[in-house]
């Protein structure tokens, strides 16, 4: 007899049955519709309100400042920076390469000559370098 009650207590050989109270569908999609009007009221909103800064923002005109005009073609104080680097640093090689291979005047008063890189270090291998005496 315990184990009647215990099975009748437990449900077992009585019908089953769903509840109805569960979910409020009417409520859920009330809450839905609340939502999207809620968004579109709000973007409304937003869109009216960037509308109005650009109108306000157009309206403002920015200051000019007086000498804007009359120094548009002046250059900064030195040192400025490089506009073409690429064609300065060829002209740099350019011309350290025409010193470094054409003969000419270093001073002509004293009578020093720049020689071609080439022709100076033979002359070193013919000639030697100079070298230090001992000193004691």
């Amino acid at each position: 007899m315990a184990d009647q009650h215990h099975l009748a207590h437990a449900g077992v050989g009585q019908p089953s049955h769903h509840e109805e109270s569960d979910v409020n569908i009417r409520g859920i999609l009330t809450f839905a519709a609340g939502l999207v009007v809620a968004l579109i009221v709000i973007s409304g909103i937003v869109g009216l309100l960037f509308r109005a800064l650009d109108v306000r923002e157009a309206r403002q005109q920015t200051p000019q400042f007086p000498l804007a005009g009359t120094e548009e073609h002046r250059l900064p104080p030195e040192p400025r920076l490089q506009t073409n680097p690429r064609e300065d640093l060829q002209e740099l090689r350019d011309a350290e390469q025409q010193t470094l291979t054409t003969y000419g005047w270093v001073d002509r008063n004293a009578g020093v000559v720049r020689i071609p890189i080439d022709e100076a270090m033979k002359l070193a291998i013919q000639r030697g370098l100079p070298a230090r005496g001992a000193t004691r």
